[in-house]
C-alpha cells in the first residue's frame, strides 16, 4: 500500500499545474542543497578542531549550548516546517486502513529537510569524535539521543501546528534565556549541560529520549487516526464572527472598501497575523548590521542593504503575494467588476502607511547614530517609491494560493518561484547597493543615499503611470491567476 501512496503522490507532482515550476524549482534547490550540505559537512568536521583550539573540551562546549540548538530548531519548525500530508478526503472512501493512510502520512515527515540537515553536521561531528579517541558507543549512543531530540521536535510540531502564536512564544523564551545568560543573570546550561553529559557517559541514558520519541509519534498516530473522519478532524475551524465596520475607510470611495477588506483579512487570520510578526522582526535586523557585532556587515554599502529590510519588513512580506491573500474568493472578486486600479491602490497605500510606521518606530536606531537612522529613512523612501510598485508588479506572477487559517510559508512557497519575479526582485535589492555604492564612490556617503532617495523619489513621482502599466499586466493575468487559485496540490 505504501508502494501506491508513493505512486499517486509522484503523479500529484507530475499533474499539477505547476509542474514546470516544480521542476525548476528541483533543480535550484538541488544546487542549494549541495552547497549547504558541503558548509554544514565542513562545520561539522571543522566544528571539534575550531573549539580544539579555544583550549576547550568539544565535546563538553557542544553539550552546554545543545539546549539553545534544540530549542532554535524547534522555533524554526513552528515559523517554516509544512506538514507534508496526503490529501485524505479520497482515500477515506476506499477500504485502506485508516493506520496506513496515517502511517505514510507521518512517515513522509521523517523524510523532511528539517530533520535530515542535522545529520550533515552531527554525523561527521561524532566521526571525527571516534577518531579523535572518543568512546565509540558512548559516541554512537550520544548521536542517536541527539538525534531522537531532534525528532520529538517533529512531532511536537505536528501535534500543535494548528496552535497560534507558538513560533513568538518560543522565539521570546529562547531570547530571554539567551539574553539572561548574556548578562549573567541566570545560566540555563548549568542545568542542562550535565543531561546531554550523562548521555554520553551513562550507557543507558540514551535511552530516555528514544522511549520519548516512541511514545509521541504513538500518540501522534494516535490523535490522527482518532480524527479520520470526514465529518470531523478534516472539518474546517470554526469561530465566532465579529463585525467590524470601520465606516472611517468610507471617505476613501473604493480603495477605502477594499483597505477595509484587508484590514480585517490581517486580523482575523492565522497567515496573516503571523506575517505581521514577521515585519515586525524585520524591524530589528538592523541590529545585526549598525551594532558593529559582525565585521562584515560594518560597512556602509551593508548598511543601506540593511535600511531596505528595517523599513520595509511589511512590504516585502505582505507585498509579495498581492493578489494572493484574496486567492480564496478571487473568483468571486472577478465577477464583480472590480475596478483594478482600486484594487492596487488599497494594498499600496496599505504598504506605504505600515512603512511610513515602521520607520517612526525604528526611530530608536538613533542612539547608533543620525546617519545610522537617516540610512533607514532613505531606504524607506526607496521603498515607497520604487519597491512598492515592485512587489505589486511581481504579484501578478506570484500565482500562489494561500490558506490563511495556516501560518506556515510565510516566507515564501514553491509556486512564488519563477523567473519573471526572480528577474523583478534583483531591482528591490541590488539597485539601491548599486546606486548608493556609485554615490559614496565618486563623492561620499551622503550623496550615495541622496541618490538612493531621488531614484525613490522618482518612483513616487511617477506612480501614476507605474499603475497603469501594473494594471494592465493583472487583466492579462486575470485567467491565468483564477486557474492557479483553483488548483489544488
Amino acid at each position: 500500500m505504501f508502494k501506491r501512496f508513493i505512486y499517486l503522490e509522484w503523479k500529484a507532482f507530475t499533474r499539477s499545474a505547476s509542474f514546470a515550476t516544480n521542476i525548476a524549482l528541483k533543480i535550484v534547490t538541488g544546487f542549494i542543497a549541495i552547497y549547504f550540505t558541503l558548509v554544514f559537512l565542513a562545520l561539522g568536521i571543522g566544528a571539534f578542531y575550531i573549539i580544539k583550539k579555544m583550549n576547550l573540551d568539544p565535546l563538553i562546549t557542544v553539550n552546554k549550548f545543545m539546549i539553545y540548538y534544540v530549542l532554535t530548531d524547534l522555533v524554526i519548525r513552528f515559523m517554516l516546517q509544512k506538514i507534508p500530508l496526503m490529501n485524505i478526503r479520497p482515500l477515506l472512501i476506499f477500504p485502506i486502513e485508516k493506520s496506513t493512510i496515517v502511517h505514510f502520512s507521518l512517515g513522509k515527515t521523517i523524510l523532511s529537510f528539517f530533520n535530515l540537515v542535522h545529520g550533515f553536521v552531527l554525523i561527521p561531528f561524532s566521526v571525527v569524535l571516534i577518531v579523535e579517541g572518543y568512546d565509540p558507543v558512548s559516541v554512537i549512543l550520544w548521536f542517536i539521543a541527539l538525534f531522537s531530540l531532534l525528532y520529538i521536535n517533529n512531532f511536537v510540531n505536528i501535534i500543535l501546528s494548528n496552535k497560534d502564536n507558538l513560533f513568538a512564544i518560543f522565539l521570546g523564551i529562547v531570547a530571554v534565556l539567551a539574553g539572561l545568560q548574556y548578562y549573567q543573570l541566570f545560566n540555563i546550561t548549568d542545568y542542562t549541560a550535565p543531561l546531554f553529559d550523562a548521555v554520553f557517559n551513562t550507557y543507558w541514558a540514551f535511552a530516555v529520549p528514544v522511549l520519548v520519541l516512541i511514545a509521541l509519534y504513538y500518540l501522534t498516530f494516535q490523535y490522527f487516526k482518532n480524527d479520520l473522519y470526514l465529518d470531523a478532524g478534516l472539518t474546517s475551524k470554526l469561530d465566532i464572527a465579529k463585525t467590524e465596520e470601520l465606516t472611517w475607510l468610507n471617505q476613501f470611495g473604493t480603495v477605502g472598501t477594499f483597505l477595509k477588506n484587508d484590514i480585517k483579512l490581517i486580523k482575523r487570520n492565522k497567515r496573516s497575523k503571523t506575517t505581521v510578526g514577521l515585519s515586525v522582526m524585520f524591524l530589528f535586523y538592523g541590529l545585526l548590521f549598525f551594532t558593529n557585532g559582525i565585521e562584515a556587515y560594518n560597512n556602509p554599502i551593508m548598511h543601506i542593504f540593511a535600511g531596505i529590510f528595517v523599513s520595509g519588513g511589511f512590504l516585502i512580506t505582505f507585498g509579495q503575494f498581492v493578489p494572493s491573500w484574496d486567492s480564496a474568493y478571487y473568483q468571486l472578486m472577478m465577477t464583480q467588476n472590480v475596478p483594478y486600479k482600486g484594487y492596487l491602490s488599497s494594498k499600496w497605500w496599505l504598504m506605504v502607511i505600515a512603512t511610513i510606521v515602521t520607520t517612526t518606530i525604528a526611530s530608536f536606531y538613533l542612539y547608533f547614530g543620525f546617519q545610522v537612522y537617516l540610512t533607514i529613512v532613505v531606504g524607506a523612501i526607496y521603498n515607497i517609491g520604487v519597491n512598492s510598485h515592485l512587489v505589486l508588479l511581481g504579484g501578478a506572477y506570484t500565482k500562489t494560493p494561500i490558506d490563511l487559517s495556516s501560518g506556515k510559508g510565510a516566507f515564501g512557497d514553491k509556486k512564488a518561484f519563477n523567473i519573471k519575479t526572480m528577474l523583478i526582485s534583483i531591482p528591490q535589492l541590488a539597485l539601491p547597493v548599486l546606486l548608493y555604492w556609485i554615490g559614496s564612490t565618486l563623492a561620499n556617503a551622503n550623496v550615495g543615499l541622496l541618490l538612493v532617495a531621488s531614484v525613490g523619489l522618482l518612483g513616487f513621482a511617477l506612480k501614476d503611470k507605474a499603475f497603469s502599466l501594473i494594471e494592465k499586466i493583472y487583466k492579462s493575468e486575470k485567467y491565468a491567476t483564477i486557474a492557479a487559485y483553483k488548483q489544488k496540490g
